[in-house]
């Protein structure tokens, strides 16, 4: 039971940010279509270091399946949920190096890029042309200071949580 309500709060949350986000005009200072801070990826971070993979993509692919529902598409959806598994998935397998070889922001950084090739593979598929992959080295480029932000958001997150836990 705690698990489960762990879950909705963590969803809630992450629904939260993302509509933070959505109101947050990031187009009026970079002036690039499609980039995203990936806020609600601090979620996604905390879920997997805090309560596991299976958690974690409960709580991804239920804030995906909502997010799209109240604030969508579902080509959004598409890219969303494309994104999202790979960047889950890439995170994963660095966050078991955390520490000696990664630091979260660097997981962070890495989960962003993830997340802009999931999202590109999505959007050749759905256009069905390669055209779109052009657009690929500047989401890449975009990925390096959003992931930060993300990651240091992340880093203090589970820094408090750490010291409160019993």
């Amino acid at each position: 039971m705690k698990k489960i309500a762990q879950g909705g709060l963590l969803v809630a949350a992450a629904l939260v940010l993302s509509l933070i986000e959505k109101m947050f005009p990031l187009q009026a200072v970079v002036p690039i279509p499609g980039i995203k801070l990936g806020l609600a990826n601090v979620v996604t971070i905390f879920a997997l270091s805090a309560c596991g993979t299976r958690q974690a993509l409960a709580i991804l692919i239920c804030r995906v399946v909502l997010a799209s529902v109240f604030m969508g598409s579902v080509t959004g959806f598409l890219f969303s949920i494309s994104g999202g598994l790979l960047a889950l998935l890439l995170m994963r397998l660095l966050l078991m190096r955390e520490g000696s070889w990664f630091s979260l922001i660097g997981i962070s950084i890495a989960g962003a890029a993830a997340h802009n090739i999931g999202q590109i593979a999505a959007a050749t598929v759905t256009l069905g042309t390669t055209d779109v992959i052009g657009y690929l080295p500047l989401l890449l480029l975009s990925a390096l200071p959003m992931g930060f932000v993300t990651g240091l958001t992340a880093s203090a997150v589970l820094g408090h949580l750490k010291k409160i836990q019993i």
